[in-house]
């Protein structure tokens, strides 16, 4: 029995959100294998898995911005249109204005941060809801989008494309895989029992006692094993296919913006306005810079998951981006984010955005139609927040009960939930 009370307190960090976090994973493990049976076979494909991975990453980069505007107090509906925006101009570039395509890539930066710029502005040092600002943008660069391509299609240089769908290349002595994916995974693999033993370190320095070895080479095991059969399964894919490059820049982008979020001043001051604009500002918070970092933040990723979808699709065109917003704030809220702000990870976006593409993939490899997809969709978000709902009845942690906070945040009340237990510690990092 004690060792099952380790098992459930240690494995995955000794965390209710931890813990959380990898019931998402577990959730997303039980929809692979079941596709995997209903399917037989396909959805474990390299093939497959290297599509999947490749027509989702721009939605996954999306969710990494989207997690921090949410944690934030926030929300932006202008994402797809900012994309939209964004992938006809930087197209233009390149077709009529003889851009070359890597400045091509530096103007739509350029222009995803003018755009976040001039949303963080209203939102932060006027202070129009991000909900109205963003709503105006949608409206205004779907328009822009429009107007600028004239509803036609602009075609991109081969160049340009890589980043949308190109893949690591074939280098070394043919051992039947992709070495460089191979290599990536061992890469994956070492980091991983790396930062596991540093962790175990930095706990005996602090003076706190870290998991019993056993839960600990439990976890390598399970990690390792899953980057493993993953980078197998990108490498055997046919020649000329590996893993994505756009999904090297989603990689890159995630470990940076989980290093900023957890590790960083900066990143813990997001938590801090979102758990409590007020404290947060009492301890030295700057609350306008804050808001306007993660607006901004927002639109450059924005602008780089439409120059990735343009690339993968060898065109710019009217209709990119539509829905694109829906799909990233529902991977960060089945990732277990909360709408008031101040609770949620990157890693649990990335989770939540998964799960959503691993079920939207495999009803299609099971020939549901699109508009069945949709209401399925849609029934597991409500599932997974009638979850929570129902966590929260039976006294257990909730990320729901943070939300009402937010209507009435102009009294007071002590904590009451373990939600507010774990944002406590957010504002005293702040504080301190």
């Amino acid at each position: 029995m004690s060792r099952l009370k380790d098992l459930q307190k240690n494995l995955f960090g000794g965390t209710t959100s931890n813990a959380r976090q990898f019931g998402m994973i577990f959730t997303l493990v039980a929809i692979v294998v079941l596709f995997q049976i209903l399917t037989d076979g396909l959805t474990l494909r390299s093939d497959n898995l290297i599509a999947l991975f490749n027509q989702n990453s721009y939605i996954l980069i999306l969710a990494i911005g989207m997690l921090m505007v949410i944690v934030a107090g926030h929300i932006d509906l202008s994402v797809g249109s900012i994309a939209a925006f964004t992938g006809i101009l930087v197209a233009k570039s390149m077709a009529e204005w003889s851009l070359p395509w890597p400045v091509a890539i530096l103007f739509g930066l350029v222009i995803g941060a003018i755009i976040g710029a001039w949303q963080g502005f209203w939102v932060a040092y006027i202070g129009v809801p991000a909900f109205i600002v963003t709503l105006a943008g949608m409206l205004l660069f779907r328009g822009g989008n429009q107007f600028i391509g004239n509803a036609n299609t602009i075609p991109v240089p081969e160049g340009f494309r890589l980043i949308g769908s190109g893949f690591l290349p074939e280098v070394g002595p043919s051992t039947g895989y992709n070495n460089l994916t191979l290599l990536l995974g061992l890469a994956s693999c070492v980091a991983v029992v790396w930062r596991e033993f540093q962790a175990r370190k930095t706990r005996r320095e602090m003076n706190a006692d870290p998991a019993p070895m056993w839960i600990s080479l439990l976890r390598l095991a399970v990690m390792v094993g899953v980057i493993v059969f993953a980078s197998l399964r990108f490498a055997s894919g046919r020649v000329g296919t590996s893993f994505p490059v756009s999904g090297i820049i989603l990689v890159v982008l995630v470990l940076a913006y989980s290093f900023y979020t957890r590790n960083t001043a900066g990143g813990r001051h997001i938590y801090a306005v979102g758990g409590n604009s007020r404290a947060a500002e009492l301890s030295g918070v700057k609350l306008k810079r804050v808001n306007f970092f993660v607006m901004m933040n927002m639109a450059v990723l924005a602008a780089l998951a439409g120059m990735i979808f343009v690339a993968r699709s060898a065109a710019s065109g009217p209709q990119d981006g539509n829905g694109w917003e829906l799909d990233a704030i529902a991977a960060v809220f089945i990732g277990g984010a909360a709408v008031a702000g101040g609770i949620g990870t990157i890693s649990g976006s990335i989770v939540g955005g998964l799960v959503m593409a691993v079920l939207n993939n495999g009803l299609q490899l099971l020939g549901v139609g699109t508009d069945r997809v949709q209401i399925i969709k849609g029934l597991v978000l409500l599932l997974a927040v009638a979850l929570d709902v129902y966590n929260k009845s039976q006294g257990r942690f909730s990320v729901i009960g943070s939300i009402t906070r937010s209507f009435r945040r102009d009294t007071p009340t002590p904590p009451t939930s373990s939600s507010d237990a774990e944002r406590e510690p957010a504002r005293t990092a702040v504080s301190g």
